[in-house]
């Protein structure tokens, strides 16, 4: 019988047993804690790296490693020197015998004994091999790739969203670290900031709910008891963006009392601290800059937005997702765009979902709620004549592909490009009746949106030639296993200088609760 994380919490809490059963229950020793994580699957590497090893924001000469020293991972705070000497080195080769860099970096209490380690002087396209020292330990030893300069023939690198620890086992990312890519870029809720609840309401956000840096440092470390997600990292550089669940459901950035700011400011540094995340200014707290561009040789350029620090309230005349500063970048970025393809790694779905014809947004909290900054974003994008823009979206618990227009209720405007929005790695997501009912109904109710299946989980794989844009849609056959197989659902197409995408011949029979003739 198969360990089973999802019903086993579901079970404790139909017995009132949750608070046992749930690893982060209040009153728990972190002996406690780490037991009731691992009878639901969870495993750690051997102290103090527990939480493994990860690298970030790949440029050509430069990545950032990262490490956190967490020797009772579940527990609230560390038992150890107020600094830790941490050795780390950088090497040619997977037995790290060709060393090409190495030093130390001090790691503090005050960031929760984490460290984050710029490595330049880097050679461009090449992978690298890295691994940690300290307290006479030493790290798994981690794979990196620098970015490659000039003509780049190929990119393949995947995207994974949602993966609610209390929903099952990351056999997506079990599926990412042994594919064959050059990076990952994660679009958002890494973390959930609530618990398993007794039912199996969707989007239900109900549960014991976190507040403090300490709250959130434990979940975090709770999450990476999986060790698909460890090995995730430690295969491949990550690019990185948030949605709200790293720090509660739906919010804005801009809004909030105090208590909020405060609960905020906790959420940002547990976050950055668990992340390989580099940042712009001399310190990343307490706001770390998610934007940026990023370049792929002359193939590609990656566009990662914040789409939660910046935003105002939902539905306003005047309201912006962006903030004016993100979106004078971004548009001023669209101005200078190379000739290449166009990648926006993007949280929350941009394009219009409609729950009827004619009827209400079915979520304004997306880009649905933000009507006026989409259509002048998207306007600029027409107007200043950018090609080849593809945006990859998370959110959703569902696959769609969507045609982008500027004005989406407006059958003639142009299609500017292609959005796809990937299955969540384990979060739930609706009911097969309930995609089986309202798949066609969306489609009528969108004639931009292609296709529609929401019964799966897994990840996306994006191949990337000079001619052509492919998404592979990955699926796992079941997220209670950790062990789950991998297997392609179906392939979508779009052609270079041609806007719109097309579903590949040999897969455009599998099962979709949704697909245009």
């Amino acid at each position: 019988m198969k360990l089973n994380r999802r019903d086993l919490l579901k079970a404790a809490a139909a017995a009132g047993a949750l608070n046992l059963a749930w690893p982060l229950s209040p009153g728990l020793s972190p002996a406690q804690a780490r037991e009731a994580a691992e009878a639901l699957g969870a495993d750690y590497d051997p102290a103090p790296f527990t939480l493994g090893v990860a690298s970030g924001d790949p440029q050509p000469s430069s990545v950032v490693l990262w490490t956190r020293l967490a020797p009772e991972p579940l527990a609230a705070e560390q038992q150890l020197p107020e600094i830790v000497e941490v050795g780390w080195v950088v090497a040619e080769d997977s037995e790290l015998k060709r060393v090409v860099a190495r030093g130390t970096a001090p790691a503090s209490a005050t960031l929760g004994h984490s460290v984050h380690v710029p490595v330049g002087g880097l050679r461009a396209g090449r992978h690298y091999w890295y691994a940690f020292t300290a307290l006479g330990k030493r790290s798994r030893t981690g794979r990196t790739k620098t970015a490659p300069v000039g003509s780049v023939p190929r990119v393949r690198f995947a995207s994974a969203n949602c993966q609610a620890f209390h929903d099952g086992f990351y056999a997506a990312h079990r599926g990412i670290a042994r594919e064959d890519l050059d990076f990952v870029i994660h679009l958002g809720d890494y973390i959930y900031e609530h618990g398993p609840v007794g039912g199996d309401a969707v989007r239900d956000h109900n549960g014991p709910e976190i507040f403090t840096l300490a709250d959130y440092r434990v979940r975090h470390a709770l999450y990476k008891g999986d060790a698909s997600l460890r090995e995730a990292h430690a295969a491949h550089p990550w690019f990185l963006t948030w949605d709200d669940h790293e720090v509660a459901n739906d919010y804005s950035g801009t809004g909030g009392g105090a208590p909020f700011m405060q609960r905020r400011a906790a959420a940002y540094q547990a976050w950055y601290e668990h992340m390989p995340h580099r940042d712009s200014g001399a310190s990343a707290l307490p706001d770390p800059e998610i934007h940026r561009v990023r370049r792929w040789g002359d193939l590609l350029e990656v566009t990662v937005l914040d789409l939660r620090s910046y935003r105002s309230a939902q539905n306003l005349a005047d309201g912006t997702i962006l903030g004016a500063e993100q979106k004078s970048w971004l548009k001023q970025g669209i101005d200078r765009a190379p000739d290449a393809w166009h990648c926006w790694a993007n949280s929350i779905m941009l394009s219009q979902l409609r729950g009827r014809p004619g009827g209400p947004y079915m979520f304004t909290d997306q880009w649905d709620g933000f009507l006026a900054e989409r259509k002048e974003v998207l306007t600029h994008v027409h107007d200043s004549g950018l090609e080849d823009l593809v945006i990859i979206t998370g959110d959703w618990h569902s696959a769609f592909v969507d045609d982008v227009r500027p004005d989406f209720d407006d059958a003639s405007s142009p299609v500017v490009g292609t959005e796809f929005t990937a299955h969540s790695v384990t979060s739930g997501g609706y009911s097969a009746d309930w995609n089986q009912t309202n798949g066609p109904v969306m489609g009528r109710a969108n004639p931009h949106l292609q296709y529609f299946e929401g019964n799966r989980y897994g990840y996306d794989v994006y191949e990337v030639t000079p001619e052509r844009w492919s998404t592979h849609m990955r699926v796992i056959a079941d997220r209670r296993d950790p062990a789950s197989p991998v297997t392609t659902l179906t392939t979508f197409h779009v052609d270079r200088g041609r806007a719109g995408s097309y579903e590949d011949p040999e897969t455009k029979d599998s099962p979709a609760q949704y697909r245009r003739d």
